[in-house]
């Protein structure tokens, strides 16, 4: 079979697992939820009266970007959860799997299918909200985020969409039954959302790191190499090397890329050779 057959095929089943997903009562859900957190987090952020506490400065377009990251964090990846949480466990438990697989398509393009079906579902309405929080900013501050920033925001948050969908498939691969499939998916986003600094105190714990004082020059770049191993931490800090400055946190841009680049391969790998072993 050529590439180009194999392509419109997966262009298709994309288009059908996408569109069955973005037709959902979860993505219905889940469109307000962006608008309250990505839009308004940038429209209250770039307010010129605002008072930030801290150290935090939203000074600019992109420093308005960068602090609405967090609220991406806390949204858009829980949209993922909602939508590709029991992607495969669901279809297994009802059969339509079973069909799915007796299908003459190979499993690698079926799999690969149901991944970027979950991840433009998400990536869709992510991207447009991120675009109307920027005319939202343009709105309070009348500066426009320059055209790097902003592509570097926009590819930056595609590719995390991308990890936490290839990271809930698998799990959700893994999931016998829709309660497993739950426990998977709000723990994983758990992890790397709420609970990733505790790994980061454990690991300095270890290591003899002194852990009273966050401050601590030692403590601090333990952090940075922890969180390469966390989808949120990479995401941040693709983002801060764009930052007057760059990055405040002393690594290299090279290795954050890098990062990057493996969070993309190794979970989708792991999903496509788990889809390919799935019974």
């Amino acid at each position: 079979m050529s590439l180009s057959t194999r392509l419109s095929r997966i262009i298709r089943l994309v288009d059908i697992y996408g569109s069955q997903h973005l037709k959902s009562s979860r993505s219905l859900m889940l469109w307000p939820i962006l608008l309250l957190f990505i839009v308004g987090s940038c429209w209250g952020l770039a307010d010129p009266e605002i008072s930030l506490p801290g150290e935090i400065q939203a000074d600019t377009p992109f420093e308005v970007l960068f602090i609405a990251s967090g609220f991406i964090l806390l949204s858009a990846t829980l949209g993922v959860v909602l939508i590709g949480f029991d992607g495969i466990s669901r279809k297994r438990l009802s059969g339509v799997l079973s069909v799915e697989l007796s299908q003459p398509i190979p499993r690698s393009d079926l799999g690969i299918s149901m991944l970027l079906g979950v991840w433009g579902s998400v990536l869709i309405p992510t991207t447009l909200l991120s675009l109307v929080g920027m005319v939202a900013i343009h709105e309070q501050m009348g500066e426009w985020p320059e055209l790097g920033d902003a592509i570097l925001f926009l590819v930056a948050t595609g590719m995390l969409l991308f990890w936490y969908a290839s990271i809930q498939l698998l799990a959700s691969s893994w999931a016998k039954d829709m309660g497993g499939a739950i426990a998977w998916g709000i723990g994983t986003w758990m992890m790397f959302t709420m609970v990733w600094v505790l790994v980061t105190v454990l690991v300095a714990g270890i290591l003899g790191v002194e852990v009273g004082d966050t401050s601590d020059s030692q403590y601090q770049q333990l952090s940075v190499w922890v969180d390469l191993f966390s989808p949120n931490g990479v995401y941040q800090m693709l983002l801060e090397s764009n930052l007057d400055g760059g990055l405040s946190r002393r690594i290299d841009s090279l290795f954050v890329w890098i990062a990057a680049l493996l969070w993309s391969i190794i979970p989708t790998w792991l999903f496509l050779r788990r889809f390919e072993r799935i019974q």
